[in-house]
Formats: C-alpha cells, structure tokens, sequence
C-alpha cells in the first residue's frame, strides 16, 4: 500500500469517526450548557493527550511550531465546538450536518494558505461540484422555515466550517513533520488549562438531572471527536494531502445523517442517496487529480 493510498484510507477513519460527532453533540446539549459542553469535552481529551505525551514522549515540537498548534487548536478545540453547540440550539442535528458538507473546500482554501499546496484547476471545479451537491442537498433535505433562529444556527454553522477547515489545515500541515496523533495531542494540552480552568469555574449544572443519552453524547465527543478521530485525520492529511484527502469531508454529511436518523430518530429522504452518488463521484475525481498536483514550500 503506497503512502497516498495509506492517506486516504486513514483520513476515511478520521471521517467515519467524525460523523457521529454533531449527533452526539446534539445528546449532550440535552443535559449540558454549550459553554460547559466545550470545556468538559477538551478537559477530558486534553487530560488524556497528556497522559498518551507522558507515556510515550514524543519529540518537544520547535518553537515556530508553537504558533500554528496554537492557532490551530483555537480552531478544533475550541471555535468549531463552541459554535456547533451553540448552533444545535437553533436547528435540528440533520440540518447543521449539511453544513459539514463545506469543510473540503474550507480545508482546501487553507490548505493553499497555509499548507503550500497548488492542486490542478480541475480539482477545484470538482471541489465546487461536490460542494454544490451538498448545499442543493441541504436545501431539499431541511426546507425549515425561516425564523431568526434558524439564521443564526446557519451562520453558527459556516463560522463552525470555516474555524475547523482553518484547524484541519494547520494540523494536517504540522503532521508531516510532528506525527499525527503528536499534533492533536499537543494541541489539547495547550489548551488543557484554560479548558480546566473553565469547567471549573462555570455553573455546575444538577448532575443528577442529566439524562443518560447526555453522558454518552459527553463521552463520544471527549475521546472519539477530540482526540481518537484527530490521530487518524491528521496523519491522513499528512500523507495524502490537506486539498486532496480533505475531499472525503464530503461524505461525512452523509454518514452524519445515517446516525442523526439512528440516534435520534429524525427522517431522511430518498434524495439523500442520489446526493451521496454525485458526492463520492465527485471524490474519485478530486483524488485522481490531487494525486498527482504539485506542492510548493509553504511560506
């Protein structure tokens, strides 16, 4: 299995995991406050990420790597799960999951930034395709009705898209040097304090008043969204590259709504079948011509 291929297979991990992430958000608002909810979730990763560091000592990363953990984890940690919550507030699970259809293009525009990577023309008019395949979807699929509320749950959401695109771009340009899982480790522990600090520090909620399916919801996106998805996305964007590998984020609206209708019962159309065709069609054609796209040094 050549590195390419060994990149698409780990970043389609990353993407399987990262699915259930805004269901099991939308769980664990039930039970708990969104600004809570952020803390506790990167608490918990983080106080295990540095247990994994402990264990394992990895590399110190250089001091110009510093920034880019930093900025990135303001993205993963903290921006894109603050804003979902907050987000999952105004709309239904299945609507904000339609959203996540816009990280490949978030992911590509930084990974041009930030990452040094020129894709081929082509990949971008593929890129748009699979994009517009996932904003028709979202409109057939949710037509709610327009409220204020539903605004800001939508624009929740593109911030959400654009700090994580943002995040998964500056995490998988680190991760060809540092290792997958040392990136998303060193970035929750950087963040590990003023997490703590503010899990401490907020409401404490009735404990015993939060439902089961809340806990659960907590515990999924503490270990499995935080910090287990991140070691395989991030090392798949390492070897396959952030443009190219970003792509299967079109999927993962797809898979998100297969649980939001498993876990919490909401309907989904026939029509999403025929959107997810034209999504991995457009996939296979943005791999093919990733491949083989040159990169520059990133500035």
């Amino acid at each position: 299995m050549n590195t390419t291929t060994r990149g698409w297979l780990q970043g389609l991990i990353g993407v399987a995991i990262f699915s259930g992430s805004l269901p099991a958000t939308r769980l664990a608002v039930a039970g708990f406050d969104p600004l809570l909810l952020t803390a506790l979730r990167a608490t918990i990763a983080g106080g295990l990420a540095l247990m994994v560091l402990l264990a394992l000592r990895p590399s110190t990363p250089a001091r110009g790597d510093w920034p880019g953990l930093a900025l990135g984890a303001a993205g993963v940690v903290l921006a894109f799960p603050l804003l979902t919550a907050l987000a999952l507030q105004h709309i239904t699970a299945a609507r904000s999951i339609v959203f996540i259809g816009l990280l490949p293009l978030a992911t590509a525009l930084f990974g041009v930034l930030r990452g040094g990577e020129r894709p081929r023309p082509a990949f971008w008019l593929f890129a748009l395709a699979g994009s517009a395949c996932v904003a028709a979807f979202a409109g057939y699929q949710a037509p709610d009705q327009a409220s204020a509320a539903t605004t800001r749950g939508d624009l929740l959401m593109i911030a959400a898209v654009a700090a994580c695109g943002y995040g998964y771009a500056e995490g998988g340009r680190l991760s060809r040097r540092l290792g997958g899982w040392q990136v998303i480790c060193w970035m929750l522990v950087l963040a590990l304090p003023a997490m703590a600090g503010w899990s401490l520090l907020a409401p404490a909620p009735d404990w015993s008043g939060i439902p089961l399916p809340a806990w659960l919801g907590l515990a999924y996106v503490s270990l499995f969204s935080m910090l287990i998805g991140f070691v395989f996305w991030y090392r798949g964007l390492a070897l396959g590259g952030i443009a190219a590998v970003g792509q299967l984020q079109l999927l993962q609206p797809f898979l998100g709504l297969v649980l939001a209708a498993w876990l919490l019962h909401e309907p989904v159309s026939p029509a999403m079948l025929a959107a997810t065709l034209g999504v991995v069609a457009c996939v296979a054609a943005a791999r093919r011509l990733a491949a083989a796209a040159p990169q520059r040094s990133p500035t």
